[in-house]
């Protein structure tokens, strides 16, 4: 599932093989290298990992390829470079929760605190979406709108709701401060006598 919406935000079209037979070609080539191998590997008298690696790097691929190998229609490459929200916003798990009564998120165990909003004065009953990245960091999202970071064990890393940045990485210790334009103002109180 997190494959799939990866790939829709990428823009990229899955299309499932959902049998051996339409992955007909890998299969084939699956089953001959898990016929052939260990027999070349025993035939070489290799035993030990390291020596199979190095077989595997410096005689049997170029052998391999030099016989099944096809050579490309056009020179060049079709790979464009992506120019979209930074990719670790996307390739990340991401998954929805509802920001319960003390305006907390709960993920994998953990608690996230979501802090306050001078434009919002909760977000309970909100659905949120909780992107955990690979670093073990979190963030809590609503819609575009990142609303606080967090360490792998809840503790805040930045707070705002601000933009995730389009040009950098947008997630643990890289990320610089999300600014508030607005300023809150702190109330106090005096007493009189």
């Amino acid at each position: 599932m997190q494959v799939h919406r990866a790939l829709q935000q990428l823009g990229i079209t899955l299309i499932p093989a959902y049998s051996p037979e339409a992955r007909g070609r890998s299969e084939r080539a699956f089953r001959t290298l898990q016929d052939r191998l260990p027999k070349e590997l025993a035939l070489a008298g290799i035993t030990e990992m390291a020596a199979a690696n190095r077989y595997l790097a410096e005689r049997f691929l170029p052998a391999y390829n030099q016989r099944v190998a096809v050579a490309a229609p056009e020179v060049g490459t079709a790979f464009i470079p992506w120019i979209g929200t930074h990719l670790a916003e996307i390739l990340c798990v991401q998954e929805e929760r509802v920001v319960a009564k003390d305006n907390t998120v709960r993920y994998q165990g953990t608690i996230l605190q979501i802090p306050q909003d001078p434009h919002r004065f909760h977000d309970v009953k909100v659905t949120v979406r909780v992107h955990a990245y690979p670093d073990g960091t979190l963030a809590v999202f609503h819609g575009p709108q990142c609303l606080a970071r967090y360490h792998a064990d809840g503790r805040l890393i930045e707070t705002g709701r601000a933009q995730p940045s389009r040009s950098g990485p947008t997630h643990g210790s890289d990320v610089p401060p999300i600014v508030d334009p607005k300023p809150t103002r702190r109330a106090t109180i005096s007493a009189r006598g």
